[in-house]
C-alpha cells in the first residue's frame, strides 16, 4: 500500500542501516534510509509502520508498505511523538514482554538506561508493574533524572570496575530480568557482580541482549554459567518472528494514549536532511523528519 509519510524518525537503526553496518544489511546501494514512521493511507487512516527493508525507506514523501505491517493509530497521539518514540519504546517493549516475559513484581536491571531506549525501558518496566527497577548508565546528568521516570535505584557505569560491580550487586543482585543495551566490557563487569551476589544462584535470571553500545563482543567464563542460572537471549530482527513483532507493535500502540511516555523530539523538514543527519542532539532527544 502506498503510504504518504507524515513523520519519520532518525534513530541509530536508521543510521546503521544506511551505513550498511546493521546485521540485516546486504550493503546494496542505492537505498532510501528510514526504518519506520507515521503515515496516512489512501483512505485517510493514520498508521504507524515499521520493518521496512532496503531499498524502501521512510525518508520520502511516499513509501510502499506491506498492508500487514500497518498499525492504525488511536486518536490523540501526536505524529512527531510516535515517530520519535516508537523505535526506542519498541525495543524496550519487545525485550520486556516478548523476550523476558516480565511479570508484575519482578525486579529489573537496565544496562544503558541513559540512552533513548534505556529511558523507555525504565518507563515501560514501571508501566508493566516491575517490583524494583535499577537503572545503570554512563550519562550522569540523565541518570540523575531517571528516578522521576520510575527507577528505584541508579548505578553510574563510569567508575572503576570493582565499584560498578559492587553497586550492581547492592541494588540488583536478585534481579529477575536484565535488559542490556551495552554489551562489551560493561556487561562482563555486570555479569560478574550479579552472578557472585545472588541470594539463590539457581533462581533464573533472564538476560536480554538488545544493543551493543559499549562493544560488540564479551568474554564469558564457563564458570559463570555453572554457578548461576542465567538465560541469555537476544531481542531484535531475526530473533523475533515477523508476526510476533507486528503483534508487539499493536500492543504498544494500544498503550500510547495512556502510557504517558516521556521523550524529547526535534522536528526538522525532510528538505534539510543533510543538516539533520549531522546534528548532534542531547541524550534522550530524537530527530524526526517531516516531508
Amino acid at each position: 500500500m502506498l503510504i504518504r509519510v507524515l513523520a519519520a524518525g532518525l534513530h541509530p537503526r536508521v543510521r546503521s542501516g544506511a551505513a550498511g553496518t546493521h546485521h540485516t544489511s546486504d550493503q546494496t546501494l542505492p537505498l532510501i534510509p528510514g526504518f519506520d514512521g507515521v503515515g496516512r493511507t489512501p483512505e485517510g487512516t493514520r498508521v504507524f509502520f515499521s520493518g521496512l527493508r532496503a531499498p524502501n525507506g521512510s525518508m520520502a514523501e511516499f513509501v510502499a508498505v506491506p498492508a500487514s505491517q500497518l498499525v492504525p493509530l488511536p486518536e490523540g497521539v501526536d505524529d512527531v511523538m510516535v515517530a520519535g518514540a516508537m523505535n526506542p519504546a519498541m525495543s524496550a517493549w519487545l525485550a520486556l514482554t516478548h523476550r523476558a516475559e516480565l511479570k508484575p513484581g519482578e525486579c529489573v536491571l537496565i544496562l544503558g538506561a541513559t540512552g533513548n531506549a534505556g529511558q523507555m525501558a525504565v518507563q515501560l518496566a514501571r508501566l508493566l508493574g516491575a517490583g524494583t527497577i535499577t537503572a545503570a548508565g554512563r550519562n550522569a546528568h540523565t541518570l540523575a533524572g531517571l528516578p522521576a521516570l520510575g527507577a528505584d535505584h541508579t548505578a553510574a557505569l563510569t567508575a572503576a570496575d570493582d565499584t560498578i560491580a559492587a553497586r550492581l550487586a547492592e541494588t540488583a543482585a536478585n534481579a529477575d530480568v536484565v535488559v542490556d543495551y551495552l554489551w562489551g566490557h560493561l556487561t562482563e563487569v555486570a555479569l560478574a557482580g550479579l552472578s557472585n551476589a545472588r541470594t539463590d544462584p539457581a533462581t533464573r535470571l533472564r538476560w536480554v541482549h538488545v544493543g551493543a553500545m559499549a562493544g560488540p563482543n564479551i568474554t564469558l567464563p564457563g564458570a559463570t554459567l555453572r554457578k548461576a542460572n542465567i538465560d541469555f537471549r537476544g531481542s531484535g530482527q531475526g530473533s523475533v518472528p515477523p508476526i510476533e513483532m507486528h503483534t508487539a507493535h499493536r500492543e504498544l500502540v494500544d498503550r500510547l494514549p495512556t502510557a504517558d511516555l516521556t521523550i524529547e523530539t526535534l522536528a526538522i523538514p525532510l528538505s534539510e536532511v543533510g543538516t539533520a543527519w549531522a546534528t548532534n542532539t542531547p541524550t534522550g532527544t530524537r530527530i524526526v523528519l517531516l516531508p
